[in-house]
């Protein structure tokens, strides 16, 4: 046997030796730590809560807090009042897989009393509305829809965060609408100003850019000021506007597609929280009933006024 593969066996035997030792203790190990692991998991679990500033208690997954009610509600009350109003906003960490499952389950019940149900998504801009008009009408498989979206040059994040609620839509013809504005707008705006667009450009801003907003400038503010590489480099105002245009140009798509049905509109947290990112735009332009819905993460507190609604997550 050549030395080479001698010593390749010989490295094998060793490791079957060691393997073989390593699986007896570690056997001893798991009977005797495993007891103490579950204990110590339960413990975990049951200290992992969320608390609401001004609420009194601690709150576990799967709980939905009504912030004007103060306290808990069940789903059935949660749906009985989102049906009385025109638009839903749900909220997202967009890697949270706990955040999708919650808009899924909202479009689901929803579109249970209300088959004319639209949906609005931040993770498309309006240039796209003939493909999702396809996927919408069913005549896309899913290589196809994600190579015309372009989703991982406009949206990046992994699509299997969204596959249930993208193929739920598609199996219930349900009509998807894309709100957002080309990605490569914003990061031009913060750069150089409104002023710096090409007329090309200046074609997919909101007719109205409302930057008077006090509590969201003061969030766009303190969001600047977290990034000192910007300090010197982009002037705030023109950071500011970016973010706006983005917000107004989203309220914009869904005053349009409003009409007269009702909408469920997915987006980031931070646009929706205390209602001065999109969907106190929305209304001004629209004056349709609106509840926004937080979900929000266990292990941590939440001001009572960031949402209608808190919903705890994962």
């Amino acid at each position: 046997m050549p030395i080479g593969e001698k010593n390749q066996v010989m490295k094998h035997v060793n490791l079957l030796t060691t393997t073989g030792r390593w699986i007896k203790w570690s056997g001893f190990f798991l009977f005797v730590l495993t007891p103490a692991l579950l204990l110590w998991g339960c413990a975990v679990t049951s200290t992992q809560k969320l608390h609401v500033a001004g609420i009194s208690g601690s709150f576990p997954e799967g709980t939905i807090i009504s912030t004007r009610q103060g306290g808990p509600v069940s789903m059935g009350e949660l749906l009985k009042d989102l049906e009385s109003c025109r638009i839903t906003y749900v909220g997202e960490k967009h890697t949270r897989v706990a955040d999708h499952k919650i808009q899924l389950q909202i479009i689901q019940a929803l579109y249970q009393n209300n088959p004319n149900l639209v949906v609005g998504m931040e993770m498309f801009d309006h240039s796209y509305q003939d493909v999702l008009d396809l996927w919408s009408a069913g005549n896309l498989d899913e290589t196809a829809f994600l190579r015309m979206v372009h989703w991982y040059a406009n949206w990046r994040y992994d699509f299997a965060l969204y596959r249930d609620i993208l193929n739920f839509i598609k199996d219930h013809h349900i009509r998807l609408v894309g709100l957002n504005i080309p990605n490569h707008i914003p990061p031009k705006i913060r750069e150089g100003g409104i002023s710096s667009l090409r007329d090309d450009e200046k074609k997919h801003l909101p007719a109205e850019i409302d930057t008077t907003q006090a509590a969201h400038r003061q969030y766009v503010q303190e969001v600047f000021n977290r990034h000192h590489q910007l300090t010197g480099r982009i002037d705030f105002e023109d950071f500011y506007a970016a973010q706006t245009v983005w917000e107004e140009a989203m309220a914009e798509a869904i005053a349009k597609n409003l009409k007269d049905t009702n909408m469920v509109v997915l987006a980031g947290n931070g646009h929706i929280q205390f209602k001065y990112g999109i969907p106190d735009r929305g209304f001004k332009r629209t004056g349709a009933s609106f509840r926004t819905i937080y979900p929000a993460s266990v292990g941590r507190e939440v001001e009572s006024n960031i949402a209608d609604y808190v919903w705890v997550s994962d």
